[in-house]
């Protein structure tokens, strides 16, 4: 009897675009939605978004999330 495969990762991803407004540090650039810790699956394809590295915002042109930068 064939076993049935067990999962790549048993850590849950983040669900994908949960929120509209996102908080990211400098430790996470370069910026893409969905965040590399959300689950992509169920998600838009991977985009690389723009931001300015003092204050700076980026709004997501698939799902409209808006990331903060606040470091």
């Amino acid at each position: 009897m064939a076993e049935s495969p067990q999962p790549r990762s048993t850590v849950a991803a983040a669900p994908a675009n949960a929120q509209t407004r996102y908080e990211v540090r400098q430790a996470d650039l370069p910026l893409s939605c969905p965040l590399p810790e959300m689950a992509l699956w169920n998600s838009h394809p991977r985009v690389y978004l723009p931001i300015v590295q003092d204050g700076g915002e980026s709004q997501c042109p698939y799902c409209g999330a808006h990331f903060v930068l606040v470091d």
